[in-house]
């Protein structure tokens, strides 16, 4: 059942178009960071599954799964870990995102902003695509510690993709941040149930966060676009990712398809949700530009 419209008041119409130029304005400024969900890539409907139900009906056309398993994608790979090794996991999401997803006209566009920091919480490439045009960034990803042997949470990249570290990520222009890890350069995937009980047992403490996106974070507001939150591990990211950031962050959103829990998150992480469909909002920033 799609939430109410309370306990929250959503920015529309005409505000809505202001508030997004308004936005447009701040990102150039580099005091917003832009948190990219899976949904921005969608609109030009990629062939890789692009949301986590649609990630665990890819898993279920590979491997029988269990009941509890199915829609939940967490919970498919945890399955397909435990009764088919680790590996078997890392091949199937290199299969479901081995075709590129092309990137959007906002990809193209944040990528010449030279922006100090990008969130990108899902796997594919498409932002690595357009940055990969300059040489004064490189991205942190989050990564297993499923048989690594290292206490390490997260790896740095470079703009070419090499692996680097984080005395050089203090002199990188922009910083992709991939929370979840990516396809791209070398199929990091944050996947399984496994994976995440080990992160969500510090993430309070924040000891998965990089020390380069709390810098990057401090005093700046997120705009989460092409995000939803129908998921507690999606809420728990985006909480601990924006924790000890400016108190002020925005939401594009279309109320109709939105959960009662997604509603609460708003109200409880004080987002302003702007009610208006991606594509528009999208023309919108553009045009602001």
């Amino acid at each position: 059942m799609n939430a109410p419209i309370s306990p929250i008041d959503f920015i529309k119409h005409a505000d809505a178009e202001t508030a997004l130029a308004n936005l447009a304005m701040q990102l150039r400024a580099g005091s917003i960071v832009p948190y990219l969900g899976p949904g921005l890539a969608d609109t030009l409907k990629p062939l890789a599954p692009m949301n986590p139900e649609t990630l665990a009906a890819f898993f279920g056309t590979k491997v029988a799964l269990p009941r509890r398993a199915k829609g939940n994608a967490w919970a498919a790979a945890q399955h397909i870990e435990s009764f088919k090794h680790r590996s078997t996991v890392t091949s199937l999401m290199s299969e479901a995102f081995a075709t590129p997803v092309e990137p959007t006209a906002l990809h193209h566009y944040l990528a010449t902003l030279q922006l100090p920091m990008i969130v990108d919480s899902w796997y594919d490439g498409a932002m690595r695509t357009v940055l990969s045009q300059r040489s004064d960034w490189g991205e942190i990803q989050g990564i297993t510690r499923a048989g690594i042997g290292e206490d390490r949470w997260y790896r740095f990249y470079d703009a070419a993709g090499a692996e680097s570290d984080r005395s050089a990520a203090s002199g990188w222009k922009t910083l992709l941040y991939k929370p979840h890890g990516s396809i791209t350069p070398v199929k990091n995937f944050l996947i399984s149930d496994a994976d995440y009980v080990e992160v969500l047992t510090e993430i309070d403490i924040q000891t998965p966060i990089p020390d380069a996106v709390k810098d990057r974070r401090t005093e700046r507001s997120f705009l989460f676009i092409g995000c939803r939150f129908n998921d507690q591990l999606l809420r728990t990211y985006a909480r601990q990712v924006t924790k000890r950031s400016s108190a002020l962050h925005y939401v594009i959103v279309q109320p109709e398809t939105l959960s009662k829990n997604e509603v609460k998150f708003f109200v409880s992480q004080g987002l302003t949700p702007i009610a208006t469909p991606l594509d528009r909002a999208v023309e919108v920033l553009l045009s602001a530009a």
